[in-house]
């Protein structure tokens, strides 16, 4: 058997992070996902999706995902059933995430656009990955490794390549 769901949209509210009794964090989010084709009147529709994520990578996503943050989600597709307060049977379809990726960096999520890329410098409230030291800059040495141009038709304009080097 296989259940495995991979998502990409942007959160519709922050994230809800909740403790269980105990005290495994746990925190539920909704994720619009848009359709790929468009209804009768040519719009572009989307999919409210509810997901859930466990522990650590909890509270990870309440830290840095807000409203409007572009994530990606891997995990299953679970149901589960809970008697409502009125006595009726609730039946509840939602994602359970292994991971959530942040797809872009924290300040273009709240309308700076300064940021250059995914991996843009850290800020003051801490890099949302790697160790646990979240103020350390990353070491920008080379290590040996030398910078090239990042146009390979710079300079001359020629590339030196056989046809055996080429996959067509």
């Amino acid at each position: 058997m296989m259940n495995r769901v991979v998502l990409v949209g942007r959160l519709t509210k922050d994230p809800d992070l909740r403790y269980t009794p105990n005290g495994v964090p746990v925190a539920t989010f909704t994720l619009a996902v848009n359709r790929t084709f468009s209804n009768q009147q040519g719009e572009r529709e989307a999919d409210f999706i509810n997901c859930v994520i466990w522990r650590r990578p909890a509270e990870n996503v309440a830290n840095f995902l807000k409203k409007g943050s572009l994530a990606g989600v891997d995990g299953r597709i679970q149901t589960r059933s809970y008697e409502g307060q009125d006595g009726k049977r609730v039946y509840v379809t939602e994602v359970v995430a292994d991971s959530v990726q942040f797809l872009e960096p924290r300040s273009s999520a709240s309308g700076d656009k300064g940021g250059s890329g995914f991996y843009s410098e850290p800020r003051e409230q801490g890099f949302p990955f790697g160790d646990n030291n979240q103020n350390q800059r990353p070491n920008n040495n080379n290590k040996g490794f030398t910078r090239v141009n990042d146009d390979p038709f710079a300079g001359e304009g020629q590339i030196d390549i056989s046809d055996d080097d080429l996959p067509f």
